[in-house]
Order: structure tokens, then sequence, then C-alpha cells
């Protein structure tokens, strides 16, 4: 009997995040970050949502799209917030790179809209670049699944990190209001690479179709400048 099964594309997740960097490392870190789960066809069945908005929160299964496939198992990664200098099980880790890359999101469900292509669910604390194929959608369940006593490992040494951000004003009324707030979470979150520290290195990302350009410097974010550039929005595939 073959063990082989088929992951079937559930829905797509739209977020303001046309590329991976800039991404939060985490599900939950930027709580004011939102993103819309828009069902494919075949899923698009009131049915299936009934009784969901009597959760807070939920699990996402999704796929890490724009990971290359592995032509061979690597037992160990280097995780970004060690610096990527030191390396940890693959196991022992969240890395994109491992035997499936399927990734896990916990996040809150804000509200059931109806829409034309069906109902669709707006999130919040998300962690994924706009497009990502969605496998599944669990509740999360606090009585079972909160452990207070558990350990978080080395991911704990950095879990309050954050960058004080310069956002000239200037620059910032460049952004739409309503996305604001959520821009400057996701760089405070510190989305430059550890290990980089030349602070004259302009780094960028997109966001709601705006190219977000930046340095840092030490404990300091630096928003040099800010490109309006459409282009760089991904279309959801049908």
């Amino acid at each position: 009997m073959s063990s082989e099964r088929h992951l079937e594309v559930i829905a797509h997740i739209r977020t303001d995040f046309q590329e991976k960097f800039g991404v939060p490392r985490q599900s939950g870190l930027g709580k004011k970050l939102t993103g819309l789960i828009v069902f494919t066809p075949k899923y698009r069945v009131a049915d299936a949502l009934r009784g969901i908005e009597e959760f807070s929160h939920l699990w996402l299964i999704w796929d890490f799209s724009l990971v290359p496939a592995q032509k061979r198992f690597e037992p160990l990664v280097r995780p970004p917030r060690l610096g990527g200098n030191e390396k940890r099980g693959v196991f022992a880790t969240r890395s994109p790179f491992r035997p499936n890359p399927i990734g896990l999101s916990l996040v809150r469900l804000e509200q059931v809209l109806p829409t034309a292509d069906g109902p669709a669910l707006l999130i919040s604390g998300i962690d994924v670049m706009d497009g990502t194929p969605l496998y599944d959608i669990k509740p999360y369940l606090p009585h079972l699944e909160a452990v207070p006593d558990a350990k978080g490992g080395f991911s704990l040494a950095h879990a309050e990190d954050r960058l004080n951000v310069r956002f000239p004003e200037e620059l910032l009324k460049k952004i739409p209001k309503n996305k604001r707030e959520a821009l400057l979470e996701a760089l405070s979150l510190d989305p430059h690479p550890a290990y980089q520290e030349d602070p004259s290195r302009v780094y960028g990302f997109g966001f709601a179709g705006m190219d977000v350009r930046f340095t840092v410097a030490e404990d300091t974010l630096t928003v040099r400048e800010i490109v309006s550039d459409p282009s760089r929005e991904i279309p959801v595939a049908k």
C-alpha cells in the first residue's frame, strides 16, 4: 500500500507582504498585522465554517511555497535568531528548510467576512507572505494546548527583542493610514539578518504595494525611503 498522500490547497492567505523578507519570524509577534484567508472555489462553502466564530484563535497549516525542494536531508540548520552562526537540529527549529516544507501558525480570528468569493476569514498575528497556500485550519483549544510551564529553548533569549523605529513624518505620510501601525510593528520586530552589522547597509521589503527601505544601527531602525511599487504585488493563484 502506498503511503503517499496528496495535500490539497484549500485557500490562499492575502497579506501586505509581497516577499519573504520583512515577514515576522513567528506568528503572534505582529499583533496588528492582518491577513485574509480566501478559499479556493471548491471550499467556498459556508457550512465548512459553521461554528468557527466560537473560537478566538486558529492553527493554520500552510506551505513554504518559495522554498526549493531539498535534494537531500539536511539535519542541521542555522536559526536566524542565533545570528546565523550556531547550528541546531532541524526538528528543534521552525526553519522552512525541512523534509516537508510545511508551516504552522497560531493566529487570532478577527471576523468571518462575506465576500463575492464566498466567506473569508480576517485574521491577525500573521507571519506569512501574500499568496501563501493554505492546507488546513484547526481551532486552538486553550484548555488543552496552553502549557504555562512549557520550556521555550533558545527562542526565549530574543523573545522580547524590539528595535526603536525612526520613521520621518514625510515618509510615513506615504503609507496609507490604516497600514501605518502594522508597518511600524513589522519594522520594530527587526527584519534584517542578525549577522549583518553594517549600519550603512540599506535593506528593503515590499509592504502593501510600497517598497520600504531602511538601515539598522545597534538598536535603532531608520526608514530612509518609501517608493510606491504596485508591481511588487503577488496575485493569489486560482
